[in-house]
């Protein structure tokens, strides 16, 4: 059988095993697709969800870091500043979370995890360009708009926020926290 095929093979059967939960089988398979063919990241990035499920950190970082050395991602980088954030270390994960959203700026880890990270460090004002990059993209996209108008409204920018949350209401008229900020907008 040709290296590249083995290695199709294994990365599938190490995916169907980790969403069915079977971390043992998950991670044999994923090893063999490391050891049959040239280096890819993909196995790396599953044996690092893998270690996430099993709840060690460590190894996962390890994983995500070998993927990321091969080719970096923003799977990669996020992975890492995921950990990077459970262990406390806030301001180095946010970083992350931005090189990952510069990759893909639909990174939905990413970006919620800036939305938790701004807040934390008071950086709010930084994450509202990706916020608003984001829209762009996926406009329909509510939570992430509702989220632009509460980073608006910290920032002093009340009339922005207002305009987002109408943004929302216009499609989504039941939308009751929408409302209800721009009810406190308003007030």
């Amino acid at each position: 059988m040709s290296g590249h095929l083995d290695y199709e093979i294994n990365k599938e059967l190490g995916e169907c095993y980790l969403f069915m939960g079977e971390l043992d089988k998950a991670e044999e398979y994923y090893k063999k697709a490391v050891g049959s063919n040239g280096v890819h990241p993909d196995p790396y990035l599953g044996l690092a969800t893998v270690a996430v499920q099993r709840g060690d950190l460590n190894d996962a970082e390890i994983m995500y870091r070998k993927a990321h050395k091969i080719e970096p991602s923003d799977k990669s980088l996020s992975g890492i500043g995921l950990i990077r954030m459970e262990n406390g270390d806030k301001e180095e994960a946010f970083t992350l979370f931005v090189e990952a959203i510069g990759m893909n700026p639909e990174n939905m880890v990413a970006l919620f995890s800036l939305i938790r990270l701004g807040h934390e460090l008071n950086r709010l004002g930084e994450i509202i360009p990706h916020l608003e990059n984001y829209l762009e993209i996926d406009p329909a996209k509510h939570e992430v708009r509702y989220s632009l108008a509460g980073c608006l409204v910290c920032a002093g920018q009340t009339e922005a926020a207002a305009k987002q949350l109408e943004i929302i209401l216009e499609k989504d008229p039941e939308h009751n926290a929408a409302k209800e900020m721009l009810e406190q907008i308003r007030s």
